[in-house]
């Protein structure tokens, strides 16, 4: 398997235990977590010239991509200033 970019792990360092411990207690944030991995993948499957996609297509994703990391990112500073 190739590396994929953008993986939650590579974009949050920092946060493994965090991000893990969110997606085993929190459902919202699980489903949010497998959604950026699932329109990840496909990005990459994109840029990669495996699966086609118009530009619109492709734009619209990657602007998915960026709100639920945007979503992800809130709730983790919000889990560590709890736990802090």
């Amino acid at each position: 398997m190739t590396h994929t970019p953008h993986e939650l792990a590579a974009e949050f360092p920092d946060d493994h235990e965090t991000l893990h411990t969110l997606k085993v207690s929190n459902p919202h944030f699980a489903h949010l977590a497998d959604t950026y991995h699932e329109i990840n993948r496909r990005i990459h499957r994109i840029e990669s010239l495996i699966e086609p996609a118009s530009d619109e297509a492709f734009s619209d994703l990657k602007r998915q991509r960026v709100n639920l990391k945007d979503e992800i990112a809130a709730i983790i500073a919000a889990e560590r200033r709890a736990v802090a």
